[in-house]
């Protein structure tokens, strides 16, 4: 029999039974209680992140601020994934392709190089590309990328209005969107995050 919290969803990262054994409540037998738990997390870390102006162009930061956003649910939170995915870079590149991205994001604010809506979907795109963590890096990458629009002076994205944890149309246009861009075509992600 296999367990209801590890069954596929297409709206998670698959975890590893290692992985699994890092679920902090006891209560949670099913995938909706976990989503329940997850999003009382998420909605809590989002009233410390935006309590404050943060750098969030920062590795230290976005390791805490996914500390903060499943921290409450799984003990590996805010910790970088050690196992190969059917996405995102290898397990030994993830520090290095984030310190790029940072790097890259730096510049482009520094230098103009987009405008802002451009770099923070650029920003994102990289980051759920990167995968660092072993489960919730689209709705890290979201978070993440909400604050550094705030912190260019532009409202958060709307990200099709509705939950992308659900399955649905929007989720799907969401990673079409995503997959447009892995092929280096940025248009369809930028039209999605205004929708």
């Amino acid at each position: 029999m296999t367990d209801p919290v590890l069954e596929p969803d297409d709206a998670a990262t698959p975890l590893t039974p290692e992985e699994h054994e890092g679920l902090i409540p006891s209560y949670i037998t099913l995938r909706h209680e976990l989503n329940e738990a997850e999003q009382a997390n998420i909605l809590d870390a989002e009233g410390w992140a935006f309590a404050r102006k943060r750098n969030v162009l920062d590795e230290a930061f976005l390791k805490s601020l996914h500390k903060r956003m499943f921290g409450r649910v799984w003990r590996w939170a805010g910790t970088f994934r050690h196992t190969e995915r059917n996405i995102g870079v290898a397990p030994h590149r993830i520090g290095v392709d984030l310190r790029s991205l940072l790097d890259d994001s730096r510049y482009w604010i520094e230098h103009d190089t987009y405008p802002p809506d451009e770099i923070a979907t650029r920003f994102h795109h990289r980051l759920v590309w990167i995968h660092p963590f072993p489960n919730g890096n689209g709705r890290h990458a979201r978070l993440a990328t909400d604050l550094l629009l705030t912190a260019l002076g532009r409202p958060r994205f709307t990200w099709g209005r509705v939950s992308l944890v659900d399955r649905g149309k929007t989720r799907l246009a969401y990673v079409a969107a995503l997959r447009a861009a892995d092929g280096h075509d940025i248009q369809p992600l930028l039209a999605f995050v205004r929708s």
